[in-house]
């Protein structure tokens, strides 16, 4: 697989991205771009949780940036392509799933199915045309399943440690009789250090629900862009995870871009400049096209 160029790109990510970051950048514009932060919304559905989301109004392709479980729109990642996209004009959505961060919900009640909605509703109700999807770890996963639905909303996918499958074939591959223990006591605990208690909770009829929407055993019918960052050194979900993902997409214009100490969450400033980059490539590639 070829790898995604990394050049300086024309609209001056050197120096955006230059000097510490993003967050660091003092340029008079991007200092305009801070003081000018979207403002949380909130989207009301029929006989649904309210969905919250901060949207800016731009050029396509537009970027929607979908987290990872248990995390929220106001990230590292999410903030650092606001003030990118902003800064080309381009448009840009974040939100929280149904249970998550500012949006209406319980966590231990939503499902794959349940966020998968989420990320519908977005593409279908508050974002125009074709967009480029973002997915940080779980969200990698529903951004897959987002696109399958809604080819025609879908211009590109950009995967960051993408969770594909992850908690179904994590809890198949445990030994018998331990998944027999989590079973009788109708919950799977997983130790993370991304929580206060040092565990994710799982019932087993999420994970029941979770396999209707697994991809990985046969191809994808996804034809767009597909770029796949992820890092060697994630202990959460394994790199091989985007080698599959690469490997059954249909299309023919997959990368798959591994960072040798990279850990899950892909928020040191080096990772986030490598996402970024992407994007524009990919917005490159997508404009050039037209």
């Amino acid at each position: 697989m070829a790898a995604v160029s990394l050049r300086s790109c024309r609209r001056g990510l050197s120096q955006l991205l230059s000097n510490g970051g993003l967050t660091a950048v003092c340029t008079k514009r991007f200092e305009e771009v801070r003081r000018h932060k979207s403002t949380v919304q909130f989207a009301s559905r029929p006989n649904l949780p309210k969905l919250a989301y901060r949207k800016v109004k731009g050029k396509s392709p537009g970027v929607v940036f979908l987290p990872g479980y248990a995390s929220n729109m106001n990230g590292q990642k999410a903030e650092a392509l606001e003030e990118f996209c902003r800064s080309l004009g381009h448009s840009y959505l974040r939100f929280d799933y149904t249970g998550h961060g500012a949006s209406e919900g319980v966590l231990a009640e939503g499902t794959i199915g349940t966020w998968k909605k989420d990320v519908l509703y977005v593409l279908d109700e508050l974002v125009e045309g074709p967009q480029i999807m973002v997915g940080s770890s779980i969200g990698g996963w529903l951004m897959l399943l987002a696109a399958i639905a809604r080819p025609e909303k879908t211009a590109a996918l950009v995967g960051v440690a993408t969770a594909a499958d992850h908690l179904v074939t994590s809890f198949n591959s445990l030994p018998l009789e331990t998944r027999k223990e989590f079973e009788a006591k109708g919950e799977w605990t997983v130790p993370t250090k991304h929580t206060e208690e040092g565990v994710y909770k799982f019932s087993m009829d999420f994970l029941q629900e979770a396999e209707n929407h697994c991809v990985l055993q046969s191809p994808i019918p996804i034809t767009c862009p597909v770029r796949l960052i992820h890092g060697l050194k994630d202990e959460d979900v394994p790199w091989h995870v985007s080698m599959q993902v690469a490997e059954r997409v249909l299309s023919h214009d997959v990368d798959v871009i591994l960072r040798r100490y990279g850990q899950h969450r892909m928020s040191e400033k080096d990772d986030i400049k490598l996402m970024v980059y992407t994007i524009d490539d990919l917005i490159d590639k997508l404009t050039t096209l037209v």
